[in-house]
């Protein structure tokens, strides 16, 4: 396994990445299409990942998209470094960042 996604598998923070308009309005289009991309802030670069929602596990229920308020749990899955990993996090909508991490997925 990479160092990269070793280092991404501790807790830290995390921003959304949402082009052109950071918005939540914007988080919930990509939500809604089932694919986001997530930035890890604290790494040199900061690293950009795209994850393929897990409808199932994704929360947008404590979310207010409209104010904007409240928070999202976003949960999906990609390759990174050629490791099968999921991603957790959540995202609160006034600020459009939080906290996230990834896990192997066997």
């Amino acid at each position: 396994m990479s160092e990269l996604v070793q280092r991404l598998m501790t807790e830290q923070p995390v921003e959304v990445s949402l082009s052109p308009d950071a918005t939540a309005g914007a988080l919930k289009a990509a939500m809604d299409r089932g694919y986001v991309h997530v930035r890890f802030t604290g790494t040199r670069g900061q690293t950009e990942l795209g994850v393929r929602l897990d409808r199932e596990r994704t929360d947008a229920s404590a979310a207010d998209f409209s104010r904007p308020a409240g928070t999202v749990k976003i949960v999906g899955h990609l390759t990174l470094d050629y490791v099968p990993v999921a991603f957790q996090g959540t995202i609160d909508l006034a600020t459009l960042a939080g906290t996230g991490r990834l896990e192997p997925v066997s």
